[in-house]
């Protein structure tokens, strides 16, 4: 399923197309030049959420790949120094495409949901842009969050994954 919408950043004021693509695993994808991932994040039967300090907001944990580092080991990475969790198992989501309509610029960013356990207690991560984490009912997201019918989506295929039986 393709799902496509647009927002204007917060950040900068930019307006950006944005397509979602359903996937069940980013094989097709692997020569794309995806810049960041990010994982809806689930210990038992919470959903862990980060709170990004700067832009005073709650968002699934994730980041930018770093070097070399696969889709995967980035994603690992990131929840480890966002929520220090440890991720016991990744499932594949989808992927967005970001098109700046005024520059043309693009960006992709990759999908995951994640079954996720603690290293220990929450520590700030390593680049100051997470202070705190919580834990919810998967059901209560669009409290914190709300990307319309894109998160709808991803939630859906998340709690199918690692809630329902």
């Amino acid at each position: 399923m393709i799902i496509k919408s647009s927002y204007i950043s917060r950040i900068n004021g930019l307006k950006w197309d944005i397509q979602y693509e359903e996937l069940v695993d980013f094989e097709s994808i692997r020569h794309l030049p995806v810049s960041a991932a990010g994982a809806l994040c689930f210990y038992g039967k919470e959903l862990v959420l980060a709170y990004a300090t700067k832009k005073d907001a709650w968002e699934m944990p994730g980041g930018s790949r770093e070097g070399t580092e696969t889709f995967e080991e980035c994603i690992i990475r990131e929840i480890k120094e966002e929520t220090n969790m440890k991720v016991i198992e990744l499932f594949p989501l989808g992927y967005e495409t970001f098109t700046n309509p005024e520059t043309g610029e693009l960006i992709y960013q990759l999908r995951f949901a994640a079954k996720v356990e603690p290293y220990g207690p929450f520590i700030v991560d390593p680049d100051g842009d997470i202070s705190k984490i919580r834990s919810i009912d998967p059901n209560d997201y669009k409290k914190y969050f709300d990307w319309g019918e894109r998160s709808d989506l991803m939630m859906k295929k998340a709690i199918s994954k690692y809630l329902l039986p």
